[in-house]
């Protein structure tokens, strides 16, 4: 083996030792790290998560505030309306005949409160369109005619 191959070998052996010795030390800093990076990563994702919840479209209606019913031919919504135009000639005795319900809105409290757009024929049969709120609470059986008035 030529002298300096020896002297360089020694060398590698040497800083391997090193390396070893040294080995706990950057096992324990790299462990450190790690655990630092993942705590790091969990604070930003519980911040930024609810940022994108509170970003994400609102589907489903927020008990208090009125939301759009997004499917106004549905038999409930068309009976509800259907009620409302029933429920003003009981007290108008104006002989409005309920055609369909055309638009409307609900809003969850204790029940469900409905604006409804309402097209219905008078006497002489020309529709029109009428503004009913509607409160009800299905489980106690409660239907209020709270509003009813011809749309502007």
């Amino acid at each position: 083996m030529p002298a300096g191959c020896h002297h360089r070998q020694r060398a590698v052996a040497h800083r391997e030792a090193a390396l070893s010795k040294s080995c706990p030390k950057h096992h324990k800093a790299m462990r450190t790290c790690s655990l630092l990076l993942v705590a790091t990563a969990a604070a930003v994702f519980a911040i930024a998560a609810p940022v994108f919840v509170i970003a994400a479209p609102v589907t489903e209606n927020l008990v208090g505030g009125w939301g759009v019913i997004p499917d106004v031919d549905d038999a409930h919504v068309q009976e509800v309306g259907a009620w409302a135009v029933e429920e003003h000639v009981k007290r108008a005795n104006d002989g409005l005949r309920f055609g369909r319900v055309v638009r409307g809105e609900e809003q969850i409290v204790a029940g469900v409160n409905y604006r409804l757009g309402i097209v219905a024929a008078n006497l002489a049969g020309q529709n029109a369109t009428y503004n009913a709120v509607v409160y009800e609470q299905i489980w106690t059986n409660t239907r209020r005619l709270l509003s009813f008035d011809r749309a502007k």
